[in-house]
């Protein structure tokens, strides 16, 4: 449980139970402020300079490059997120763009242009609360903490006390409670996104709804208003480009009427109408404001709603004038209601946006939100998707209680990780994510698309195309070296979208793209994708994801060690979602050929796949020769091709691969068993000798698979994990910071690389679930919990996880990571491999 009281003292655990809080969660006072305030990594030690200046000058071309054709690079070191420990629950379902949150109320970080992120705080974005007393107001206050220095919006009351008030996360809800003590009321804000496993349709709604509880503890009766005010766009220049219209509407899904306003813009040639609404029931005046200046005083939404505690009604058919370039506009409803003493009284309101159809950065392809399927692609389904989300939400709600209440019961878990594992699941909805219908119109017809695009699996074709970033700062899709660890999630909740994004993944496995790249490490040019390898990813956002795969410019994957080996470990998991024979047979060409790959990569025939630098996710960290990482998820890739094998009856196969493995097995003891741990590698270098954090990733994926044959003999297993948690977790920051990726063998932390000395979030959470698939349950909490407590409670970088915290120097990297999504392996070896 995070949180203060005094900014020191910590909520208790069954505090506010009486409000219909759970107690599990990320709970903070809305006075608080972190202590710590880290910031982006900016630069490598000084022996590291020389060899990444060339880099650098390369990188500096391929920026200026884009900047000229105004288009962004892939990961923008020249303008890394700044931290804001701002961030709380993000509204929307998955695929249809989010907007962000913040836990003292800020509407912030939209992402509603496909994978492109905008870190801006609208101050017009807010609730407003007014209570009137025998017709005369006696309060009213922006219910937001911020204190407002700016000239816009003066004339309304900002700075609600921050500790009157308390915010509550557990993904995909969040709850803010506001006490007003001097009239004895208080206010419960419920939000709600339809984030529901195993749900293909609701979950991919763009809507967000907030149900507002009033409580009257006073003796006297009160009207109590709950105005909401939203204005276009995402608080950056394309606000200002015209043609913004607002227009009042009213709708019905069957016995749920609702008003509201709706606001008509564009966002680079694609439409967009965000909707506010509020739901019509017994005691709730519903009033709105069709217009007015957010970037003024804010004199005609304050006086309106402090003379009568509504905005006068207006007939339902009404339209604004089109903005003129420049200019921006705002609307607002308000819920009015009459609170008699001790008797609650409810406003539903939400916010919707429909925005049925994208392109990515290059515009040549044309794709359709899923949600579409049922909501139409007209741009016209503002209203109803309001009427639907209020009248839909209190079963999403039962679906998530249900989904969510085993985990939140269980007393033998922690409430950290609680915590950690529904709030980490932020990324599934705001990493970026696309989930379209896969009747795409192709646009301009530059060129042939890829396998990607055209005749899609049918699987596909019933659940639609998925992808999501690497993260918010490296902007790729589907990064398939890091989904291996965040996988998890993906195919615990919606496995149906995992197996989309596999064939997805499959499909251009044998394809070739001779686009000449240059590949800004090496300074070397070469194809984009090579045949009979698994790509680094589907693309970049600002290009053309899915067509042209690969954006990762840095150095040339077509010839990475993990990526062809996780992609094996991968079906074969993803087989035991639904032991659909199937999917092994469509697969099975494609295993042989990256198996085939793999052996011709074991350049000494020893039966072991032979590194040759940084070629695999580590790609600041060269490894050379047999390495712990890589030979074990060769040998895993090896032992569960067998398995595959076996099931379709593919024996010649099944045999080769097996005395390849008997070989591996034999050379991998050999080469890196030092007597308490796995050599990073067997090149004689100074840091092949280092402890590696990940070096057990093969094995942990063959139990998780449970696959319990003898691939690593049992007693290294429980050795190396013990090595591991006593040095690279207890000795690195106190064993409060989960697992630093290297450590030698003296207890000093290995500096031979920058990413040896960092700490990476979703590893992290990979060992931990190593640690309890074999028992240790109180090692791999103690490892896990770290990671959270870290990143939540003191760096204040909830719902943007980084890839990593760089203790020494207070540094963190890659805000908004995927690989953190990792923890929920942990429930997997919970659930299927370590029950406690």
């Amino acid at each position: 449980m995070s949180g203060t009281r005094n900014n020191n003292e910590r909520l208790s655990s069954t505090e506010f139970t009486s409000d219909g809080v759970p107690a599990a969660g990320w709970r903070l006072r809305l006075d608080h402020q972190f202590k710590e305030k880290w910031k982006p990594f900016d630069r490598p030690r000084v022996r590291e300079i020389m060899s990444l200046m060339w880099m650098f000058v390369r990188y500096m071309c391929y920026w200026i490059k884009l900047k000229l054709a105004n288009r962004t690079a892939f990961i923008d070191q020249l303008s890394a997120v700044k931290c804001k420990q701002i961030y709380g629950v993000p509204i929307g379902g998955i695929g249809c763009g989010t907007i962000g949150r913040g836990w003292k109320g800020e509407f912030c970080r939209y992402q509603l242009i496909p994978g492109m992120y905008r870190h801006h705080t609208i101050l017009a974005n807010q609730f407003i609360v007014t209570i009137r007393m025998e017709g005369t107001t006696v309060y009213q206050q922006v219910l937001s903490p911020k204190t407002n220095t700016k000239s816009q919006l003066r004339a309304w009351k900002w700075g609600f006390d921050g500790a009157n008030a308390f915010y509550h996360a557990l993904y995909p809800r969040s709850w803010m409670v506001y006490n007003i003590a001097e009239h004895s009321v208080r206010l419960i804000c419920r939000q709600v996104s339809p984030v529901i496993p195993h749900d293909y349709q609701d979950s991919s709604i763009p809507c967000a709804v907030f149900v507002w509880e009033v409580e009257n503890s006073s003796a006297d009766e009160l009207d109590i208003s709950i105005a909401f005010t939203f204005k276009n766009g995402m608080g950056c220049s394309l606000d200002r480009a015209g043609g913004c219209q607002t227009e009042a509407f009213s709708a019905s899904e069957g016995a749920c009427s609702v008003k509201g306003v709706q606001i008509h813009q564009s966002f680079k040639q694609m439409s967009c109408t965000y909707g506010l609404a509020i739901r019509e029931t017994a005691g709730v005046q519903i009033s709105h404001k069709l217009h007015w200046n957010p970037k003024g005083s804010g004199t005609d939404i304050w006086d309106d709603l402090l003379q009568s505690g509504s905005f006068s009604v207006s007939p339902t058919t009404e339209k604004s004038e089109v903005t003129r370039k420049g200019q921006e506009i705002a609307c607002a409803v308000c819920a009015k209601m009459k609170a008699k003493p001790h008797c609650p009284v409810t406003a539903e309101m939400c916010l919707v946006w429909d925005m049925p159809r994208i392109r990515f950065g290059a515009g040549e392809q044309q794709y359709y939100r899923r949600y579409t399927r049922w909501f139409g692609r007209e741009g016209k389904a503002t209203p109803r998707l309001c009427s639907y989300a209020l009248s839909h939400y209190e079963d999403w709600e039962n679906k998530i209680s249900t989904w969510q209440m085993p985990v939140l019961e269980d007393s033998k878990l922690p409430d950290w990780y609680k915590s950690a594992l529904f709030n980490e699941l932020y990324f599934m909805a705001d990493g970026g994510t696309v989930w379209v219908d896969v009747d795409c119109e192709t646009v301009t017809g530059v060129k042939p698309v890829s396998p990607a695009v055209v005749n899609p699996h049918k699987l596909i074709q019933e659940y639609g195309k998925f992808a999501y970033l690497e993260g918010h700062e490296y902007r790729m899709y589907n990064t398939y070296d890091v989904h291996f660890y965040a996988s998890f999630a993906l195919a615990m909740l919606w496995p149906n979208l995992e197996l989309s994004l596999l064939y997805d993944v499959a499909s251009v496995i044998q394809y070739t793209d001779d686009e000449s790249i240059l590949h800004l490490f090496e300074g070397n040019t070469d194809v984009r994708k090579l045949a009979n390898a698994v790509p680094h990813d589907m693309g970049d956002p600002d290009d053309e994801p899915w067509e042209r795969v690969n954006g990762y410019r840095v150095h040339d994957t077509g010839n990475w060690k993990d990526l062809n080996l996780k992609f094996v470990l991968q079906v074969y998991r993803d087989y035991l979602l639904q032991k659909d024979k199937q999917l092994l047979v469509d697969m099975w060409p494609l295993v042989q050929a990256v198996i085939k790959k793999g052996i011709e990569q074991d350049s000494d025939k020893d039966g072991i796949i032979d590194n040759t630098g940084a070629d695999q996710t580590y790609d600041a960290w060269r490894m050379y020769g047999a390495s712990a990482y890589c030979g074990g998820l060769w040998l895993a890739a090896l032992k569960a091709a067998c398995e595959i094998g076996t099931i379709i009856d593919s024996t010649a196969d099944t045999v080769e691969y097996a005395a390849l493995l008997e070989q591996g097995k034999e050379s991998y003891y050999k080469k890196l068993w030092t007597g308490r741990f796995y050599l990073f590698d067997c090149s004689g270098r100074d840091c092949a000798n280092s402890i590696m954090s990940d070096q057990l990733a093969g094995y942990w994926y063959l139990k998780a698979c449970g696959i319990e044959a003898e691939v690593f003999p049992p007693e290294t297993i429980t050795t190396a994990l013990r090595t591991i948690y006593e040095n690279n977790v207890l000795k690195f920051e106190g064993g409060t910071m989960g697992a630093v990726n290297a450590m030698r063998t003296d207890g000093s932390i290995d500096t031979f690389c920058l990413q040896g000395e960092e700490t990476w979030t979703g590893t992290s959470y990979a060992l931990a679930a190593t640690m309890i698939q074999e028992g240790m349950v109180e090692e791999g909490f103690h490892t896990a919990e770290g990671v959270y407590r870290s990143c939540y409670e003191r760096l204040g970088l909830g719902f943007q996880t980084p890839e990593a915290l760089y203790a020494p120097r207070q540094k963190f990297r890659s805000l908004g990571y995927m690989r953190a999504l990792a923890i929920w392996s942990i429930q997997w070896a919970l659930e299927n491999v370590q029950p406690l």
